[in-house]
């Protein structure tokens, strides 16, 4: 199996690298916020659900954001240093920030008590 080189992105200057990385990533946000769009419209008419299905939709979404912001915060900043390390040839640093990242991201699921109990 051949490998590809990606020797270009050491040869292409930042400008054309981020042109070209950055269409995905606002396509994806794009399509987001017109997911969310159309939901309001649909829950909007909804005959059982009405203006508290928008008013719930729309303090939801930022949660949602919220929480989509954290996991890729976690898991960006754990391929990066995982690129670093393993550059660097420190192989047990970079088994331990994917452990450290997978910690961190299944910390949130775990039963939490309340404290107004």
């Amino acid at each position: 199996m051949e490998q590809k080189s990606n020797a270009f992105l050491e040869q292409e200057s930042i400008g054309i690298l981020m042109r070209k990385y950055s269409v995905p990533c606002i396509i994806s946000l794009v399509v987001a916020a017109l997911y969310n769009i159309v939901d309001q419209i649909f829950i909007a008419n909804a005959d059982y659900l009405g203006s508290y299905g928008n008013a719930a939709n729309t303090v939801v979404f930022p949660l949602t954001v919220v929480a989509l912001a954290i996991a890729v915060m976690i898991g960006d900043g754990a391929c990066a240093f995982v690129s670093i390390s393993l550059g660097q040839g420190n192989k047990e640093n970079a088994h331990r920030s994917i452990g450290n990242a997978i910690v961190l991201c299944l910390g949130d699921k775990l039963p939490q008590r309340s404290f107004l109990s």
